[in-house]
């Protein structure tokens, strides 16, 4: 489908949902996004084998046509976060979408601000994203260990990559499909830190990237990793780019960061 909205955007465009455990906040975030997006835009739930009824959640949000155009995709067995943004880019690329946005499930992120992230793929952006470092997180209810553990590792990927942006974690994202298809994300982590792997793939390919600000919403519905995890995570983004460092510097070949595809 095409846009009608105000700012006239001529794409096919795919709304991209990962949901896990959200069979109660799905159909709040479709009757959240304003009605030039649902009318206009295609939408793809992919429930990563939750053990609720999201599953269920997604069909009966089709049923009652809250969107116009839902698929919903049921994972037997949990892919991952990574994981799951692989099968719908992958779904985007072969369906010949131009852009795809990913909007999760469980309300943390606006989704009355996607006709902003789409307009900066209008502008020219490879890759466009919310930030909430930009828009007073701790005042959206971000707990204070987070963000400060955002801010220590940004510093480190900000240092890494040359990017100089001001989030790496935001979940709140959008993508030319054709940048996407020009880079190896098949290669990238099917855990959390597939975000950064992500950047990182289009800072070495040099693409175009946007941020505006966002606000931020953390509630009782958001899903946050556990402490755990958080440490999984953050080991996994330091390994990344460390591996990205030895790349850059020819020291030692990356096959996940090899985006010009130089042979071994």
């Amino acid at each position: 489908m095409c846009f009608n909205g105000d700012w006239m955007s001529k794409k096919k465009i795919l709304i991209y949902i990962p949901a896990y455990k959200a069979a109660h906040t799905l159909a709040s975030v479709f009757r959240r996004a304003p009605a030039s997006v649902k009318n206009s835009a295609d939408f793809l739930v992919v429930d990563n084998a939750s053990p609720d009824k999201t599953y269920e959640a997604a069909l009966e949000c089709k049923r009652k046509k809250l969107a116009p155009s839902i698929t919903a995709i049921h994972n037997k067995t949990n892919q991952g976060y990574g994981g799951s943004q692989k099968i719908a880019y992958r779904y985007a690329i072969k369906q010949g979408y131009d852009y795809v946005v990913m909007l999760h499930a469980d309300g943390q992120y606006p989704p009355e601000k996607v006709p902003e992230i789409i307009g900066l793929l209008d502008k020219g952006a490879d890759m466009a994203f919310g930030s909430r470092i930009t828009g007073n997180p701790l005042q959206g209810g971000m707990p204070k260990w987070k963000y400060f553990g955002n801010r220590c590792l940004n510093v480190i990927e900000n240092f890494v990559t040359w990017l100089w942006i001001s989030e790496y974690h935001s979940g709140f994202r959008a993508y030319r499909c054709g940048a996407l298809a020009s880079v190896p994300f098949e290669r990238c982590s099917s855990d959390y830190h597939f975000d950064t792997d992500i950047l990182i793939q289009f800072a070495a390919k040099r693409l175009t990237i946007m941020e505006f600000p966002i606000p931020t919403h953390y509630g009782k519905e958001s899903h946050t990793i556990s402490p755990g995890e958080v440490v999984v995570y953050s080991s996994g983004i330091l390994k990344s780019l460390a591996e990205y460092m030895l790349h850059r510097t020819r020291l030692r070949h990356s096959h996940k960061f090899d985006v010009h595809g130089r042979k071994k």
